[in-house]
């Protein structure tokens, strides 16, 4: 709730008979000539402005930035929604459940909690196509899901029920990004506050990278952590820097037989080599206005994958157009249109806003691509897609060229520089692990079927066909063009080939309609590529297990063999455990790809195979022509089909409706769960805040190097079954192979706290030459090598507060909410670093544990510090006198485990705590706690 008004930007906006309250961008100075992003960030300010979290200065920095400085400027967003999706959204409900109880035992109304900012969650992660190409696949998916997961969809139905603006849009409805262009998003919100209704741009933060999707439709909004998640649905602001923003010049059309793949695929490959880490990047130019939304939004999906912040389009007819055609009211289109023209916010070609730097793109360029074997900006033109293929291979397999003609290929750029990403990480040591291992020469593999039938396997053979994910699953202009390909392809004859795993999991029911209105379901059913779910399968690696034979052909025999998919991700390993090389292409191409057979294919040259005459067949025979594409766009996509599949999205089927739904204000938790379990975050709680004390007698828990990522801190991949994870799974009956993940678990904190350090990979520099989640337990004679998450049992139990000694850049990565809980539930008060990622330093503060960094230019190495002394922290409890110290006085001694003639450590930590709400935070011991106190 805005207090302070200080440039007097309230104003009114009369659209029809609603009188509209709004605060006006251009009474701040500086304003006209701020890209898109920043005024709307402007606005977002301007409505919230408190004089406290924020502030005129903060609003006079927005209007001055200077566009070429490094961002230093710290700001506090507050979003007008959250959007989840389930694997990330189950521990935020869990936590808003523990929170009703944490209210009712300091004796307030459970109901007070409740999302201040509307959330929604769209359940799209879980499904997995174990079943596919033929009829009952969908319908076998979905039972195999609902088994699996019960325990979560019990959970979450109850949220959906018991949380006030709170929505849950059910299993087999589509993918979350999809339903939030087509459904959720509003483009300009308003909402009821005071007796007024003010109108306000839409904003969201969402618990998935690929949130950014949202933003072809103008709309700012980006991927953050669970705990940011948590904190935005309770009317907690988010903290960032003002960033730069990258002009993106969009001029010229695309040409005949590209499409919008093409065209994400070519603009992700600038990026990353440009560098957008940190920035917003902003479409701008005449080029914008012939680009339809479906590929705005593709591309503003992509934002992760070329590493920028947001990818934002302004707002415009093509938006108003869309909005119309997916069923929003006129009397929002009315608003939307109004409220952009009145806030320049409405895309004017000839007013050109100042960039901090500049890139264009003439899309009659663009050619057609896919991008491969390993990450999404790895593009490949697409008629050199098979010389690629044959040098890329030598990196997966040896291969005698004299012996065999190759079937399929990938590459692996060996002089790859090293990346920051958890993923490049992974990368880097199977290519490591790769190139030390034993090759086999390349042999054709004769496969034979139980009718009797065989056939020949061979590196590169594409084992996977799958149109998939939220990139390019709802586009109508590749999903179309991917169809009447089929069609064309069934018409002279061609199959795919009988080793492919053909899938097709469309991001929005709306496809399944126009697919059916266009006929071309038949066609595509004809080349084995059935409907297996409305969700992400392949592109998040649920693509489910390959043909049985084709798995055992190519574990026998050591193939590299591929996946061809329609996503926007293909890193190592990520897509299927038998598949070595994974290449993005467009849904057409897929098609293409599953005729073929193979990755050792050239599309100009090769024929895909002879009809019934016997004439040889080739791509160009069976491609869509572009006109006919936009002709079946314009008969078989209609507002109906929009206005009926979602006029009753939160329902769900029978499944759901019939699911045994716990009811009441607080959960019925379940004492046999490994799924939802209550975290014991309040446990204890009082209404008064405990003063915060300075630390004392700390042990350092682990010495950590630079570039700790949060995938190093909580993994979320498999669970070893000798770890401590795997034996609290173990005792609690479950078997091996229900193990699951630790991303499906999240909603238990027992699995997720001995999860946490746990990472087969984490160096700990307390032992030699140990990898994994291991201590030094100084608890025990002669501190022996233990499990992180035993030696912290161990020190709670004796009320020892411990410590963590980091490099550079530490909690880079994905943000994790978990990397900060399970780091507050191991015990550790305080963080000391070089430097920290911005998302998790706040993680870290919303947690209760303190960031500090060492003195600018020492590290523990130079400050001689190994990890056995005892460390005790003084300074912290001015924060009880609401002054936040700049500096906290550190003391490390020697200890009995420490080395012979070892002297103390003094030094003065800085103290990362950024912003008033943050200290708040601190001192109630979290952020979970402060909003609890505030609202009892």
């Amino acid at each position: 709730m805005s207090a302070v008004n200080s440039f007097g930007a309230k104003d009114t906006l009369q659209v029809g008979d609603t009188s509209y309250e709004i605060f006006r961008i251009d009474t701040v100075p500086g304003h006209e000539k701020l890209p898109f992003s920043l005024k709307v960030l402007l606005e977002n300010l301007l409505r919230t402005e408190d004089g406290a979290n924020v502030t005129k200065e903060q609003i006079e920095a927005l209007g001055s930035w200077v566009p070429t400085a490094d961002p230093d400027t710290e700001i506090q967003f507050t979003p007008a929604r959250v959007v989840m999706q389930d694997f990330t959204g189950v521990p935020c409900i869990v936590d808003l459940a523990t929170m009703r109880e944490a209210v009712v035992a300091l004796g307030g109304d459970p109901n007070r909690i409740n999302p201040l900012s509307p959330a929604e969650m769209v359940i799209d992660h879980s499904v997995i196509a174990d079943l596919f190409g033929t009829e009952n696949a969908l319908e076998r998916n979905v039972e195999i899901e609902y088994e699996r997961n019960g325990e979560r969809y019990q959970f979450l139905r109850w949220g959906q029920t018991a949380f006030d603006d709170f929505k849950v849009v059910p299993p087999g409805t589509g993918i979350v990004h999809q339903v939030n262009i087509e459904h959720l998003a509003k483009v300009i919100y308003h909402r009821d506050v005071d007796g007024v209704t003010r109108a306000y741009p839409d904003t969201c933060v969402g618990t998935d990278s690929h949130t950014t999707m949202v933003n072809g439709l103008g709309v700012l909004g980006w991927g953050v952590g669970g705990i940011e998640a948590e904190a935005a649905m309770l009317g907690q602001p988010v903290s960032m820097l003002i960033p730069k923003v990258v002009g993106f010049k969009l001029s010229g059309a695309i040409p005949a037989g590209v499409t919008a793949t093409d065209v994400v695929l070519t603009i992700t490959d600038m990026l990353r080599k440009h560098g957008v880490v940190g920035k917003f990047v902003e479409f701008y130019g005449t080029g914008v206005a012939s680009v339809p939304l479906a590929n705005r939004a593709t591309i503003g999906n992509m934002s992760p994958e070329f590493g920028s912040t947001a990818a934002m389009f302004p707002i415009d007819g093509v938006t108003i157009d869309y909005l119309r055609l997916t069923g929003r009211s006129e009397e929002q289109l009315a608003l939307v249109e109004a409220y952009a023209k009145e806030q320049k916010l409405w895309h004017d070609a000839d007013n050109e806003a100042v960039y901090s730097e500049y890139l264009e793109l003439d899309l009659a360029t663009v050619v057609p691509s896919i991008a491969g074997p390993k990450r999404p900006q790895d593009r490949i033109v697409l008629s050199e897609a098979k010389s690629q293929f044959e040098s890329d291979l030598t990196n997966y397999a040896d291969v005698d060229h004299d012996l065999v003609d190759l079937e399929i290929a990938e590459s692996f750029p060996a002089s790859d520089p090293p990346g920051n990403s958890p993923e490049d990480e992974h990368n880097q040591h199977m290519h490591h692990h790769r190139s030390h291992a034993p090759k086999t020469a390349s042999k054709p593999t004769s496969v034979e079927l139980a009718d009797g039938t065989a056939y020949t396997l061979d590196h590169g053979a594409v084992t996977i066909a799958a149109i998939t994910s939220c990139t390019n699953t709802s586009n109508p202009s590749v999903m179309l063009a991917a169809g009447l390909l089929a069609r064309n392809a069934v018409k002279r004859g061609l199959k795919a080939k009988p080793w492919v795993k053909t899938t097709l999991a469309p991001g929005s029911k709306v496809v399944t309609d126009y697919y059916e209105k266009a006929g071309l379901t038949q066609d595509l059913e004809d080349l084995g590529f059935y409907t297996v779910g409305y969700g992400c399968t392949t592109c998040i690696g649920n693509s489910g297990p390959l043909i049985e034979e084709v798995s055992a052909a190519v574990q026998q025999n050591d193939l590299a063999v591929t996946a061809v998919l329609s996503g926007n991700r293909n890193f190592e390993g990520r897509i299927n455990p038998d598949v070595k090389m994974n290449y993005l292409a467009s849904p057409p191409l897929v098609i293409a790809y599953s005729l073929a057979g193979t990755m050792n294919f050239d599309f100009e040259n090769d024929p895909l195979g002879t009809d019934s005459e016997g004439n040889e067949v080739y791509l160009k025979d069976i491609w869509p022509d572009a006109s006919e594409v936009q002709a079946t766009i314009d008969s078989s996509i209609d507002k109906d089909m929009f206005d009926q599949q979602y006029s009753s999205v939160f329902e769900g089927d029978e499944r759901w409706r019939t699911l045994p739904t716990p009811t009441g204000a607080t959960f019925e938790w379940d004492a046999e769960s490994t799924y939802v379990r209550k975290p014991p975050y309040f446990d204890g709680m009082t209404i008064e805040t405990t003063p915060v004390s300075d630390i004392v007698g700390a042990r350092v828990l682990a010495r950590l190097g630079d570039s700790v990522t949060t995938d190093h801190i909580s993994p979320a991949g498999s669970i070893k079954a000798d770890s401590p994870a795997g034996r609290y799974l173990t005792e609690h009956g479950v078997d091996r192979k229900d193990f699951n993940s630790y991303g499906s678990r999240r909603g238990n904190h027992e699995v997720m706290i001995r999860g946490t350090f746990a990472n087969i990979r984490l160096r700990n520099q307390l032992l030699d030459g140990v990898e994994g989640g291991y201590t030094r337990d100084f608890t025990q004679e002669g501190g022996p090598q233990s499990f992180i998450y035993d030696s912290s049992m161990n020190y709670q139990a004796q009320g020892i507060p411990l410590v963590i000694f980091g490099g550079k850049e530490y909690g880079s990565g994905s943000s994790r909410d978990w990397a900060a809980k399970g780091t507050s539930l191991l015990g550790v008060k305080a963080v000391i670093t070089e430097s920290f990622e911005r998302i998790h330093r706040s993680n870290l503060i919303g947690m209760g544990v303190v960031p500090l960094q060492f003195p600018a230019g020492e590290s523990a190495d130079s400050l001689g510090l190994d990890g056995t002394e005892v460390v005790s922290i003084s300074g912290l409890e001015q924060l009880n006198e609401g002054v936040t110290p700049k500096t906290v006085r550190v003391t490390a001694e020697p200890s009995e485990f420490s080395p012979e003639g070892k002297q103390t450590v003094e030094f003065d930590a800085v103290v990362r705590i950024d912003t008033p709400g943050e200290a708040d935070y601190y001192r109630n011991g979290g952020i979970l706690q402060y909003v609890l106190r505030s609202l009892v």
